[in-house]
């Protein structure tokens, strides 16, 4: 869910503090009827999809949640809202046995009249956000072109929007979708899950079968890589199941201390498989002393750890969380290297070494060459940040997202984003009664806000405290009518009202406007000398992907910066520390720009973008020691470099969005790290000089 992703404030407070909470666990239903045709105006389908309705409500044993731990807090449907819409008028829906029963007498101006009652208006506001947008709204607004007060509604479909809770605490979506199937063979009505939070359950799906088919094959692969480089079964199957034993300890530990892997945190269990193997060629295959080894490994541990730490800072909490999970993982497959198998490699190892090699002549150009060109993908990849939304966790061919985008065509309500604007307020002030009212309608002006308008009547969709009587906003609230987004708007602590909860609807599909409305009710808010709060899934998503978008740079600057005080804090050579941070920089910046040239950089690659920097700091610590090159040297480091990018090619053929691109970035991020790490290696050959040749 979105909660996974990133934090809300605003919808966190409204969780703890609202007297009716409204924003957790809503789910949308998609309702027709088996044979088709028209359902709206058919008063026995009506009739028959009310009793559903209460069944639902009851917990009927035929359609009942109770097997799963979930309850129905509240449910807003188009029917039930008229039946109350016609009791207004002691008109009776459930007992009708046509439909002149309740329209006639005629209500001349329906239920959008300025007589309505606030049933009726209610009516009229489900009516149009429920039914299809191409629905002739008859009796709910006869103002409408076409329409006619002696005529229902007719529409072939409609929604409800069904508020749940769970003995678990978040709602399992995939087993929603399983119980509206239950009541679609239990009625005579086809019941469908539809909305974000069932393409988050269907990108969650993906998401675990991805993960299984592909961590047993990268086992798989990698002991085959490990067998052929190392040339020894028994060295592969010792750092196989190292490799385990951190997999297994980390998600052990984490778990033990109350951590909830989320399918984006799974998505750091092949790439720590594909790190945890390094250490075994460096021991068995480099010409290098178990001392030379040792500190190259923990430079190498330390500049991965300082670099992709610097996510544990963002406040996206996916990356905070992923980060977290990384870092684990890199410290103890060290761990287990430096203490566990350590003494095994080198028993193992061959001493047999060759001299180190020499050229004819310097090759230190590749070492700038390598910069220069890396800096080049940089400069030339398009600027700007995808806004995070559920489409990026959903393979672009899926049929869900097609589904989606026809619901959004049909249904105002699908097409909408939920804003909540939080305002502190005292709910004894008679005062601060008037200003909210005040404030509700300067937000109902905003261009962004959605509004129900049928040429006489413009009814912005500002969902917050009614007109009821009253002197305070205790007294109007307690007395507020049912809405479709929400009853009692107040926010509460230990009894006492502090705030209100005002809902927003917006453009869902245009995520700058909804980031403008952010901005522009901080200064409305500012303004009238209040203070508040927005929030809600667009607004800040688009508020992230800004701030991400105008801190990156700044992100990878600073990443380089603690790559180099760690490795001058190890080495203690100012040289070699900047030759790894400017190469650490030069990789990040390059990675950065060929997600954007992939597709589009977003707040999903920004982990890539460090981990790919932690390898570059990893290979180029191995590269800058001084040490004369050998073959061995350059076999343990491509040998290490193509063990790692096996298990992120794989991961890069997920279906997975976010898993298929921090795959294929963490591949290219090898890549220009082991060739960017050659480079420097080369400039810092021994040449050969005249007299020598001679």
């Amino acid at each position: 869910s979105a909660d996974i992703i990133f934090d809300d404030e605003v919808q966190q407070r409204i969780r703890t503090e609202a007297v009716d909470d409204s924003t957790n666990s809503r789910m949308i239903l998609r309702i027709r009827h088996d044979e088709g045709g028209r359902l709206t105006n058919n008063l026995s389908r009506v009739h028959g999809l009310l009793r559903v309705e209460q069944q639902v409500m009851d917990d009927s044993e035929a359609i009942s949640f109770a097997a799963n731990n979930i309850d129905i807090e509240k449910m807003v449907t188009p029917f039930k809202s008229w039946a109350l819409a016609f009791s207004s008028r002691n008109r009776s829906l459930e007992n009708a046995s046509q439909w002149a029963d309740v329209i006639q007498p005629i209500i001349e101006q329906g239920w959008c009249g300025n007589g309505s009652t606030a049933e009726e208006q209610n009516a009229f506001e489900v009516t149009l956000l429920l039914l299809p947008d191409d629905t002739d709204p008859g009796l709910a607004c006869p103002a409408f072109a076409g329409a006619s007060a002696t005529q229902p509604p007719a529409a072939d479909e409609l929604l409800w929007v069904v508020w749940l809770s769970s003995d678990a605490g978040e709602v399992d979506w995939s087993t929603i979708q399983e119980w509206s199937a239950e009541i679609s063979a239990a009625t005579e009505f086809k019941v469908e899950a539809a909305g974000t939070n069932v393409l988050f359950a269907k990108a969650k799906q993906v998401a675990e079968h991805d993960i299984i088919s592909i961590i047993i094959p990268s086992i798989i692969i990698l002991s085959l890589i490990l067998t052929i480089g190392l040339r020894d079964p028994l060295l592969a199957g010792a750092t196989i199941t190292g490799v385990l034993l951190v997999v297994g300890a980390e998600t052990g530990i984490l778990s033990m201390l109350g951590f909830t892997f989320s399918v984006l945190d799974a998505i750091a269990l092949p790439i720590i498989m594909g790190v945890a193997v390094d250490g075994a060629f460096w021991y068995c295959k480099s010409s290098r002393g178990r001392d030379e080894v040792r500190r190259m490994l923990l430079v190498a541990m330390l500049t991965t750890v300082a670099a992709v730490s610097l996510a544990m800072f963002s406040p996206i909490k996916a990356q905070r969380s992923l980060s977290l999970v990384m870092v684990l993982g890199i410290v103890f497959s060290w761990l287990v290297t430096r203490f566990l198998l350590e003494d095994f490699f080198l028993k193992r190892r061959d001493e047999s070494f060759s001299e180190p090699m020499v050229l004819s002549h310097s090759l230190a150009w590749c070492w700038p060459v390598a910069l220069v060109l890396l800096a080049l993908l940089a400069v030339v990849a398009p600027s700007g940040v995808e806004v995070l939304d559920v489409n990026q966790f959903l393979p672009e061919d899926d049929p869900a997202l097609d589904e989606m985008k026809m619901l959004q065509s049909r249904y105002l309500l699908a097409s909408s984003a939920t804003t909540y604007v939080v305002i502190n307020i005292d709910g004894d002030s008679t005062t601060d009664l008037d200003r909210v009212r005040n404030l509700q309608l300067q937000l109902g002006q905003h261009p962004s806000v959605i509004s129900l308008d049928n040429g006489m009547l413009r009814s912005p969709m500002v969902i917050g405290l009614s007109l009821a009587d009253g002197e305070t906003i205790d007294e109007v609230a307690s007395a507020a009518e049912h809405r479709l987004l929400g009853r009692d708007v107040r926010l509460q602590r230990n009894g006492v009202t502090t705030g209100v909860a005002i809902t927003v609807l917006i453009d869902g599909q245009d995520a700058d406007a909804a980031l403008q409305f952010s901005k522009d009710v901080e200064v409305l808010l500012e303004h009238q000398d209040m203070s508040g709060q927005t929030g809600g899934d667009l607004p800040v998503a688009a508020g992230l992907a800004q701030s991400f978008d105008d801190s990156r740079v700044w992100q990878i600057i600073a990443a380089g910066a603690a790559v180099f005080l760690v490795s001058y804090a190890v080495l203690r050579s100012p040289m070699q520390a900047a030759r790894i941070a400017i190469g650490t920089i030069a990789v990040g910046a390059a990675v950065d720009g060929m997600a954007s040239l992939m597709g589009g950089r977003g707040v999903n690659t920004a982990p890539a973008v460090l981990l790919g920097m932690g390898f570059s700091a990893d290979y180029l610590s191995h590269a800058s020691t001084g040490h004369g090159v050998t073959k061995e040297d350059n076999a343990a480091r491509w040998w290490a470099a193509f063990s790692s990018l096996s298990a992120f090619i794989l991961l890069g053929m997920a279906t997975f969005p976010p898993a298929r691109e921090s795959g294929r970035l963490l591949s290219i991020s090898i890549v220009f790290s082991v060739i960017l790490a050659s480079c420097l290696a080369l400039s810092q050959f021994n040449v050969k000089s005249s007299d020598d040749e001679e």
